[in-house]
This record gives structure tokens, C-alpha cells and sequence, in this order.
């Protein structure tokens, strides 16, 4: 069976994602066959694999690291919150309904066979399986039912490499505490500690490192710069969310409505990648400034959404921007939201139903059933704004639970966007169900052109690339990083076969 490694944080956003991903590509880097794993994910920002099953973005990101296709196995349990105590719950890539909190926690210990079985079928394929870990391993009030962290570490014999966060202060607490709450077996497990997001010099950290080795009898092996990678990131706590007013807004200024459940927030990723263009995360009409395109993007809870667009006073903003006749786009939810009607008779997720936005004759009503299948196609119809995109080949996917149908009165146009109903337009309001519709080479840097012609401004898309040549470039800059400031002798030698039980 394969070899492991498994990389845990001492509190969300220490890392994990990052660093599993670079050690994937260093790993492969080096010629290994690598998978990464993480048995329970708890994300609102997914992806849906070749075989139309949803995992964590967050593997789907270490499986590009790999040079692979991402699939199931390699996120068997994924949650994505739909209220405050409550989670879809996705098992091996499928919905099985929603549970609260004290609901899962009873259930998931059922679980178990679930994830040994979907490691097993990773461990067969490959040399060295990288696991992601959840949270915080400190949780010492999970502990009875872990199924993510040192549970985990336990199930499958992983050596534990725990990650603190020098950027959010106390490191050396992080990491002492959370090894004084392990239990003496979880204790065995850990084989090193990082220290990521190190700014400054590294000679003024060694006198800390040095008096933390007669506390904590594990070794340090490493300490990561701090370090901007263009990389998706897996929760609300991302750096892109950070407040920005119109102040920072560049040549071309893209807003986005960051919704209370917002979710597959990577769509504008790709325009990171251009100087000349600002994507700014708004949630404060006081930030919403001039923008030049806005876009509504998925949302886990459309209904929910919906009404807190309202009661923030964005629901106002919007409108202005629709009848500036400049862009307006809607992404999944946000297509949805953008419509006359959001109707959710089975509870699916808020329940009930809701007047939408009305800028597009459309009627969507929530099913039982999820869409879950990645998409190919081109663009139909452009329309005056962006009329590059006409005829350009798109690529992305679907996760999205209802269906959405026009509900045009007499006189009203409305043109078909994207192919198979998956989008429409009407005027220079544009919705779509395809998440990545940015991502394929030629269409960002298209809306971009047509933005800054209509604006009268110039704005740099040379050497412009697919989100994917994109990544790729920054998964090799992370992997070097890694390689110079982690002991990766160190990390060779912590690897372990797994050995896992078969009586499940």
C-alpha cells in the first residue's frame, strides 16, 4: 500500500490546503505517483469531477498539483453549510440530504467504511498519498468521533506534520498548546511542526524555535515564508475577501457581492493575472463605488441571500448598475437570484419562496435532485457588451440544485447566453449556471477589452493565460518554496506505509 503523509493546522486557515498542495507537486515533481485525501471536508467552495460527483476545491486544486484528474475518493465526505447549525451532507461525491450539527456528529462514525474504502482506491493507484487534516486537531470535545484529524492519523498509520500560523500571532502557543491537549497515542503521531506565513528575518525566530525544543519533543521542519499565490482558497477566511473600497479600484473595476453564502467563489480568479484590473468582494454598499462590471455569484442559500440583498440596501445598487447599460452578470445562485422568482417547495434549502431581482425572465424552482456535471460548450450570444464572446469555446461545470425556466412576457427578448439552457441574456444582464466561465484562455481577457473599449480606457491582457496555465505556474513556484524552506530530507524520511484494517 501506499506511503503517507499528513499535514494538520493548528486552527483554520493555517495553511493545510497549501502546503498538502505543495507537497503534492514537489512529490511528483521528483516522480512519484501522488493522490491527495481528505476524508471530511467542510467547504462551500467545491468542484465537480469528470465523473459529475462534488468534492472540496481544495483537493481538486492538490489533484492538479499531482498532474491528475480529481475524483471522489479523494474527498469521500464533503459539508456545505446551508444555515448556522446545518450542512448538506455529500457522500462519495452525492447529496444525502441535509443534518444538523448534533445530527452528523451521531451519524458519521457510519461513515468509516466510506472513507477506508475511498482511501484504499487512491492507495492502489499510487506511490505516496498526502493527506489533508480539518480544522483544528485541538477539538479536544470531537475527539471521541474524529474522523479527519489524529483519528484519522491513527486509522491509517500517518505521520502528522502540524502547521502553525506566525501571520495571526502566538505561533509558539499554537503549536505547544495544541500538543498539550493530544492524547500520549495522538502524540506518537506527530512526526514535525511548521511554522507558515513567516515575514522578515528568520535569524530573529531561531532563539524561539531553539527554547521551544525543550518543551515540545518534536522537530521543526520548516518555516514558510509568507508568500502571495494566486491559488483558490477553501473557506471565507481567504485573503480576497479583505475589505477594499473604491479607493483601490483599477483601470477596470470588477465587483463582486460577497453574499452571506457565498459559495464557489473562484470564478473571478482568473483576473487576478491583470495588472490593470481590480476584483474587489463587497458586502458594504459604502464599498460598492462605480464598478464596471458586477457580478452576484453562487450562493449556497439562494432565498437567504436573496432577502439579505435587500436588507443591506444592495438590491438599490444593483439596479443603478443595470440601468447604467454596463454589465451585470449572475453565476448559478446569482443567475438564480437575478430572475423573478426563487421558489423552494421541498426545503431544499431555506424553504418557501421569494420575488427575485427581476432583471431576467426566468422562474427557478429548487429539486430534490442536485446538477452536478462539468460542461463544454461556446458562447451563443455575447450581446452588445461583450460582443468577443460570441462563438468562444467555454469549459466549466454545473453544481446547482434547482431548476431555472424563462417566464417571458409578451414583447420580451431574451437571447440564450450559454448552450443547453445552462444561461441566458437580456440586454446587459447576463446569467449562467457554468462556474469556471472565465477560466478558458481568450475569455477574460476578452471581457476585459470590451470593458476597457466601452470605458474608453486601455487596459494590458497580454500574455494573458487559462486559469489552468495560470496554476500551474504557481503550483511549481509554491513547490520551490517548499524545497528551500522546508527539510525535505526530513519529510522523505517521515513517510510511512499506511496499514489499514480490512474488517470494515
Amino acid at each position: 500500500m501506499a506511503k503517507v503523509i499528513m499535514v494538520q493546522g493548528t486552527m483554520s486557515n493555517a495553511g493545510k490546503s497549501l502546503l498538502a498542495a505543495g507537497l503534492c507537486r514537489v512529490f511528483s515533481r521528483d516522480g512519484y505517483r501522488v493522490r491527495p485525501f481528505k476524508s471530511q471536508n467542510m467547504a462551500l467552495n467545491s468542484f465537480v469531477t469528470p465523473e459529475g460527483l462534488e468534492i472540496g476545491r481544495a483537493q481538486a486544486m492538490q489533484a492538479e498539483a499531482c498532474g491528475v484528474e480529481p475524483s471522489f475518493a479523494m474527498n469521500p465526505i464533503l459539508l456545505k453549510p446551508t444555515a448556522d447549525a446545518s450542512s448538506q451532507v455529500i457522500v462519495n461525491g452525492r447529496s444525502i440530504g441535509n443534518m444538523t450539527a448534533r445530527e452528523y456528529f451521531q451519524y458519521k462514525l457510519s461513515l468509516i467504511p466510506e472513507v477506508k474504502s475511498a482511501f484504499r482506491q487512491l492507495a492502489d493507484q499510487c506511490d505516496i498519498v498526502v493527506i489533508e487534516g480539518a480544522g483544528s486537531p485541538a477539538e479536544i470535545n470531537l475527539r471521541q468521533k474524529d474522523i479527519v484529524n489524529m483519528g484519522l492519523a491513527e486509522m491509517l498509520n500517518a505521520p502528522v506534520i502540524l502547521v502553525g500560523d506566525i501571520d495571526r500571532g502566538g505561533v509558539f502557543a499554537q503549536l505547544l498548546g495544541t500538543y498539550m491537549l493530544f492524547s500520549e497515542k495522538e502524540k506518537s503521531h506527530l512526526a514535525g511542526l511548521v511554522i507558515n506565513k513567516f515575514r522578515g528575518d528568520k535569524t530573529l525566530l531561531d532563539p524561539g524555535i531553539e527554547m521551544m525544543k525543550d518543551m515540545l519533543p518534536v522537530p521543526f521542519v520548516g518555516v514558510v515564508p509568507y508568500t502571495k499565490l494566486r491559488l483558490e482558497d477553501e473557506d471565507s477566511l481567504s485573503e480576497r475577501f479583505l475589505r477594499k473600497s473604491p479607493r483601490d479600484a483599477k483601470a477596470i473595476d470588477i465587483v463582486c457581492v460577497r453574499l452571506p453564502w457565498l459559495s464557489n467563489f473562484t470564478d473571478l480568479d482568473v483576473f487576478e493575472q491583470f495588472r490593470d484590473v481590480s476584483v474587489r468582494y463587497v458586502d458594504d454598499v459604502r464599498d460598492f463605488g462605480d464598478p464596471d462590471m458586477v457580478v452576484i455569484p453562487g450562493s449556497k442559500n439562494t432565498i437567504a441571500d436573496l432577502r439579505w440583498i435587500r436588507s443591506s440596501g444592495m438590491e438599490e445598487l444593483i439596479r443603478a448598475h443595470k440601468a447604467s447599460g454596463r454589465p451585470l452578470f449572475g453565476i448559478c445562485g446569482g443567475f438564480q437570484i437575478l430572475g423573478r422568482e426563487v421558489c423552494d417547495p421541498l426545503g431544499v434549502e431555506d424553504g418557501g419562496s421569494e420575488e427575485g431581482l427581476g432583471l431576467l425572465p426566468i422562474k427557478t424552482v429548487m429539486e430534490a435532485v442536485k446538477t452536478t456535471r462539468q460542461f463544454e460548450g461556446s458562447v451563443l450570444d455575447g450581446g452588445a457588451c461583450f460582443p468577443e464572446l460570441t462563438g468562444r469555446g467555454i469549459t466549466g461545470y454545473e453544481i446547482h440544485m434547482g431548476k431555472t425556466v424563462p417566464v417571458c412576457e409578451e414583447g420580451e427578448e431574451l437571447s440564450a447566453f450559454t448552450p443547453a439552457g445552462t444561461g441566458v441574456r437580456c440586454g446587459n444582464v447576463y446569467g449562467t449556471y457554468v462556474h469556471g466561465f472565465f477560466d478558458e484562455a481568450g475569455v477574460a481577457g476578452s471581457v476585459i477589452r470590451c470593458l476597457a473599449k466601452s470605458k474608453g480606457v486601455t487596459a494590458d491582457t497580454t500574455g494573458e493565460m487559462s486559469r489552468r496555465e495560470f496554476k500551474e505556474k504557481e503550483y511549481d513556484r509554491l513547490a520551490d518554496v517548499l524545497e528551500e524552506n522546508m527539510d525535505m530530507k526530513a519529510i522523505y524520511a517521515m513517510l510511512r506505509e499506511a496499514r489499514i484494517s480490512e474488517d470494515d
